[in-house]
């Protein structure tokens, strides 16, 4: 008789928990809806919730342009006030013509005017202001960002990642997974590359035997040069001692400046550009797949392919280099990869340019993940390719603020519903958010707001996605970072519960 009641006892008090926590479950879902029309107030409650991680994050893109202005200052680089050149003085001290020193500009020059010349940079190195002082396409305005900060982002990489940090914790960001920096070869090996084929001709030679053979779909002939590549590097290469040398770079300061915090973690994706030629992408994607094979500390977790997906070399190579993908995944299969495709849409390209960039990316290349994939309304078979990225986990990156701006793409021409109906996996990330003034906060409330189908549950699941399709391959570290969203969760709820109006 006693045990039986106290079965009746534990089912009654199993059935009070589940209604309170359904009940709370309900009440944030209605708060939320009550709220989702209102910028002001729906950003009042994500910029507290918590965001997991953000996987599709440029360092150099990052990095706010006031934090380059200031490590410019600090290093006393050179500056053209007419054109906004920087560039480092020389061994002497002096710079380039038409270019000043910091300091004498801070010397010369009155405070009210120094600032003006100050928030010219501001302005040239990202978008703010873009509509009022800008006449430059859009897109070419966004990616020239890159090289003209160039000078300056280099600089300083332990208060870069420092900024980074910081910034992410204070809007409830719990994990970034960045794409660091480009894998050089030393100078005395980059002579050395150049020796590998013995002189220029020889390289147009390889340059033009893969364009040629990209053009014929000759994936067996474009595997034989590849094959050639993969055996001829190693003996004329130090390809060991630049993997090993990037690794302990990258390790050094994540060590000695990022470390592990028990509420905040970082890792690296190392990344080729693609608008080199065909040998120099080659030989630049095999030394970042021996990178990562060879780091040892689960510090460099995959990489990456960037740079413009409309730069000429890029458009005519794409195939191509979705086939240098797929080669090196078959020798390097332990290294996870995700591959920007489809940051494209009608006018930007020919039409049928928008009908396979995806689809080589996510068959042909095998990519884990799928970074913007705007274009996906017009991909050839596109649900059967969307059946196929949801069957099979490949998740895709969404940011919504830079598909707005470089393509103009946002409301219901974006597909990020399209993505939704079919189930494909949504992790939401911010792309260059120093380039946009932006932050995971503004990308969610974007969403919340501009998308009514997307539920309160379905923002949460995308949270979730940020720590299960990212690319760490420490399953309990994993795990670690999703029970710590659990308790992110469980505190916001109830905190929006007992404090909202």
């Amino acid at each position: 008789m006693y045990k039986k009641k106290s079965r009746v006892n534990l089912l009654i008090i199993f059935l009070q928990l589940f209604c309170c926590c359904n009940a709370q479950a309900q009440n944030i879902n209605e708060y939320f809806e009550k709220i989702r029309k209102n910028e002001a107030e729906l950003t009042a409650f994500i910029s507290q919730m918590p965001k997991g991680g953000d996987l599709h994050n440029h360092y150099t893109g990052a990095v706010y342009a006031e934090t380059y202005v200031n490590w410019l200052i600090s290093s006393d680089y050179c500056l053209n006030p007419q054109t906004l050149e920087t560039a480092a003085p020389s061994s002497g001290g002096g710079c380039p013509a038409g270019a000043i020193k910091f300091s004498s500009l801070l010397a010369t020059m009155k405070p009210a005017a120094f600032e003006v010349l100050r928030s010219r940079l501001i302005r040239f190195w990202s978008t703010k202001e873009y509509d009022q002082v800008h006449t430059d396409a859009r897109e070419e305005h966004f990616f020239a960002t890159f090289g003209n900060f160039g000078t300056a982002s280099g600089l300083n990489f332990r208060e870069g990642l420092t900024e980074l940090k910081n910034r992410a914790k204070a809007e409830n960001v719990s994990y970034l997974e960045i794409m660091f920096t480009n894998i050089k070869l030393q100078k005395e090996d980059q002579n050395k590359k150049l020796a590998l084929v013995d002189n220029a001709d020889t390289i147009s030679f390889y340059n033009n035997k893969l364009i040629s053979l990209a053009q014929s779909r000759d994936i067996t002939g474009i595997y034989q040069v590849l094959n050639y590549l993969y055996t001829a590097v190693p003996k004329q290469l130090p390809l060991e001692k630049t993997a090993i040398r990037y690794n302990s770079f990258v390790d050094s300061l994540h060590n000695n400046f990022i470390g592990e915090d028990p509420d905040f973690t970082m890792r690296y994706l190392a990344f080729v550009s693609r608008t080199v030629e065909p040998l120099s992408m080659a030989m630049n994607l095999y030394t970042a797949f021996e990178t990562v094979q060879r780091n040892t500390s689960g510090n460099i977790i995959g990489l990456n392919i960037v740079a413009p997906e409309t730069n000429p070399i890029a458009m005519r190579d794409n195939w191509l280099h979705m086939q240098m993908f797929a080669f090196f995944h078959k020798l390097y299969p332990g290294v996870k990869y995700a591959v920007h495709a489809g940051e494209l849409t009608e006018g930007v390209v020919q039409p049928e340019d928008l009908t396979w960039h995806i689809r080589a990316a996510v068959y042909d290349a095998a990519a884990k993940r799928i970074g913007h994939g705007v274009d996906i309304a017009y991909e050839k078979n596109n649900y059967e390719l969307l059946n196929y990225m949801s069957s099979n986990g490949i998740a895709v990156e969404i940011n919504l603020l830079s598909n707005e701006f470089i393509l103009g793409v946002k409301d219901d021409r974006h597909p990020v519903l399209l993505y939704k109906h079919f189930n494909v996996p949504i992790v939401i990330s911010t792309d260059d958010a120093g380039i946009s003034r932006s932050s995971l906060t503004e990308q969610y409330v974007l969403l919340a707001k501009r998308y009514a189908e997307i539920t309160y549950a379905d923002i949460k699941k995308y949270v979730y996605n940020s720590v299960l399709y990212s690319f760490i391959g420490d399953q309990s570290l994993k795990e670690k970072l999703k029970k710590d969203i659990d308790q992110r969760f469980a505190d916001f709820e109830k905190y929006i519960l007992k404090n909202s109006k």
